[in-house]
């Protein structure tokens, strides 16, 4: 996998460049940072285009990092036309563009609509009325119909069709904006107005303009689309915008009632999936001496965000776990150094968004294993291929996100597929790691369609990986999905029940989902947590590239599983605290030493960092109630009594192979240094901690200010290789 950047002669990014490889059709697109990733082999020649600017060219060597810098070439722009509003003829312009007649409208059954619309236009999908995208238009017999205000909840670039007896439904706009409807054009005159009841006997055909197509012909108005309405007798092609918008208004009055009852009363703006929890609160050293969780390694909250951002869409409140988006960064912590497979580091300072508070961060770093001292693996692939899974983002995206996978794969492991829809199969028995191409081609061959059968998928996986199973080996399985599971077990209890019993296998889990508007997040954080696993949110190629690839150790091969954290404050020095994130994560106090209750594993190379906001004794705050004088319980620590130690840590883990705890214990120094003199990754794990707390519009957090955020992450701006950080300060930027 070959990644760079693009960029000018000024070093400006080239967003839209295009990279090919020499002599093949294969070829991609920069993203908007001018960044790429392509697939390659050694010696492949890889040409770098941009318009009006002169071709580079590089030969792939040892190095998967090539950056280029291509030279300005006027030249080659011979001309350049500017298009304004105005009749066209089709054959003139490109894009993603379909028509359909007057006489296509008119046809009720599926059959006739399919056939009137397959194979005309690339990127055209006939979905069935499944309710998982928001449609926009409805056209009937003698009427076309628009419901205003709805929101189309798909990213896909993909021009959906879809058709319900005498229904048809038009939608694939990308939610770029809260504000997505669509630009309408009638006999030539473009118009922002709500369009509600156009006699379709005067419609001669409609034409469908997406993304570049329709910007540039119409500019900044188009970027949701163009509906393109001509009449048979050019109705409204005299009428000036103005004139227009009041025909229209005219046309739309009193058809509000009459649109309602026409609309599918399944369809919902999001079916996107989420569980609802509160948020900690501060608690009393006194009345709640003991604080006790289980380490998150997932990090799929921080990308779902960053697609929701990225997507213009407003972030779910909880879709926002804090844990996780700290999490999704690497932390500078130093390597253990005995026995035990991570070491414990601390740090204590001020609260950014409250002066008057302290901030506790804990963090772990695994240990990081060679990857020739890695025992050997056991993988079964258990993909979902039920008809949800056929959008550009799950299926297609999956089969390139494994494949990075395979690559990393060794000789000694062993991987076998299985697949699930209306019911699950094995598509490829366990196959050496060696056989690369054999597993590839087995992954390719794989397309969607079904219902979704996803309690058959796991317990079918888990019994393949049990009779392959390695003894002191990586034994796995892989969870592709959207989790949009509805045959069989599919309740989030009935997902929990099950993969509590396979987890007594050994065999641990990796979730990986995909996709949007129907992605379900709940069931995906209830796998990974019940089932010793860890969960990721592949939103493209980029972060598959990071998450099986780049960090393939930490992600497939645990080092220590069941590993807790209980901390037990000094009410001498501590008022108050609370854990920041980690809701779904917190376990009863007699649980950490209960070795029958189930924990967060930990991989080769992790970090994992966890914060709690202090109250110093002393302080007052309005977080705080009034505290109960308490009669038998003891409330005071005299000056004998530790009275330097600001709390004492205590964790356990497991081996990976082991049933029984191994305890550490640690004492925190009641030492606080200035947040300016802290370390930089305690500035930047606290930046991305608020920036949490601002999203999910915590009451807890009085200074919300974005300007804030970012000073701090800046200032906290280091050991960012692969500009993760950079992004996500451009993600704070963008949500003010």
């Amino acid at each position: 996998m070959i990644t760079g950047i693009i960029t000018d002669e000024s070093n400006q990014p080239l967003p839209g460049a295009n990279v090919s490889i020499k002599g093949t059709k294969n070829a991609i697109a920069t993203d908007f940072d001018g960044k790429f990733s392509i697939q390659a082999e050694k010696g492949d020649q890889l040409v770098f285009s941009f318009i009006g600017m002169e071709n580079g060219y590089a030969t792939v060597g040892k190095t998967d990092k090539i950056n280029m810098k291509l030279a300005n070439n006027s030249v080659a722009l011979n001309e350049v036309v500017v298009v304004g509003y105005g009749t066209q003829k089709r054959s003139m312009s490109t894009g993603a563009v379909t028509s359909i007649s007057s006489s296509d409208i008119k046809k009720s059954k599926r059959a006739n609509v399919t056939e009137a619309l397959n194979g005309r236009v690339a990127g055209v999908q006939i979905t069935n009325n499944s309710g998982y995208l928001n449609p926009e238009y409805y056209f009937q017999t003698n009427k076309i119909k628009f419901l205003s205000g709805t929101k189309t909840v798909t990213g896909s670039p993909m021009l959906s069709i879809e058709q319900s007896e005498a229904i048809v439904a038009i939608r694939g706009n990308s939610t770029v904006s809260q504000q997505n409807d669509p630009l309408y054009v009638i006999d030539g005159v473009p118009t922002n107005a709500e369009i509600s009841n156009i006699d379709t006997n005067d419609i001669q055909k409609i034409d469908v303009l997406k993304d570049a197509a329709a910007t540039s012909l119409y500019g900044s108005r188009a970027a949701n689309g163009v509906i393109i309405i001509t009449t048979k007798n050019g109705t409204y092609k005299n009428l000036s915008e103005k004139q227009l918008k009041r025909k229209l208004k005219k046309l739309n009055k009193n058809t509000e009632t009459e649109v309602q009852k026409l609309a599918p009363q399944s369809v919902e703006v999001s079916q996107e999936d989420y569980d609802n929890f509160v948020e900690n609160q501060f608690e009393s050293p006194k009345s709640a001496p003991l604080s006790t969780f289980s380490i998150d390694v997932d990090n799929a909250s921080y990308t779902n965000i960053r697609r929701f951002i990225n997507n213009g869409q407003t972030v779910p409140k909880d879709a926002v776990r804090v844990e996780e988006m700290m999490n999704f960064f690497k932390y500078k912590y130093p390597q253990p150094q005995d026995q035990h497979p991570f070491s414990i580091n601390t740090e204590y300072s001020d609260c950014p968004w409250n002066s008057n508070h302290r901030i506790l961060k804990i963090g772990l770093q695994g240990k990081n294993i060679p990857t020739d001292n890695l025992p050997a693996s056991n993988f079964v692939f258990l993909i979902d291929v039920s008809g949800s899974m056929s959008d550009t983002n799950k299926l297609p995206l999956l089969k390139q996100s494994m494949k990075i996978l395979v690559n990393e794969l060794r000789k000694k492991d062993k991987v076998a597929i299985v697949v699930y829809a209306g019911a699950a199969g094995m598509v490829l028995p366990p196959t050496s790691g060696d056989e690369k191409q054999t597993i590839i081609d087995a992954l390719e061959k794989l397309n969607a369609g079904g219902s979704t059968a996803g309690g058959a998928g796991i317990e079918l996986a888990y019994k393949l990986a049990e009779e392959n199973f390695v003894k002191g080996g990586n034994n796995r399985v892989i969870l592709a999905t959207d989790g949009d599971f509805n045959v069989g077990a599919s309740s989030n209890t009935d997902m929990q029940t099950l993969i509590e019993q396979k987890r007594e296998s050994a065999v641990f889990l990796t979730c990986l989902g995909y996709g949007m508007g129907n992605y379900k997040d709940s069931k995906m954080e209830t796998l990974s947590d019940k089932g010793n696993g860890n969960y990721a949110y592949i939103d493209n190629i980029q972060e598959a590239n990071r998450f099986l690839g780049k960090e393939f150790k930490g992600s497939m091969f645990a080092i220590a599983k069941d590993v807790k954290i209980q901390i037990e404050f000094n009410p001498k020095h501590v008022q108050a605290y609370r854990l920041i994130g980690y809701e779904n994560r917190k376990l009863r106090p007699e649980d950490f030493s209960n070795d029958a209750i189930d924990a967060g594993e930990l991989g080769s190379g992790h970090t994992v960092t966890a914060l709690y906001e202090v109250i110093p004794a002393g302080v007052k705050s309005e977080f705080l109630s009034n505290q109960p004088d308490l009669k038998y319980t003891k409330t005071s620590v005299t000056e004998s009594d530790y009275s330097d130690e600001l709390a004492t840590i205590k964790f356990r883990y497991k081996k990976p192979d082991g049933d029984k705890s191994i305890e550490m214990v640690k004492a925190i120094e009641n030492k606080s240094i200035p947040l300016k003199n802290s370390s930089d990754d305690f500035k930047f794990s606290t930046a991305v901690a608020w920036f949490g707390l601002k999203l999910r519009d915590s009451n807890l957090v009085p200074n919300k200010s974005s300007e804030d955020i970012k000073k701090l992450a800046k200032e906290g701006l280091s050991n960012d290789e692969d500009g993760y950080k950079a992004e996500f300060i451009r993600l704070v930027e963008t949500v003010k």
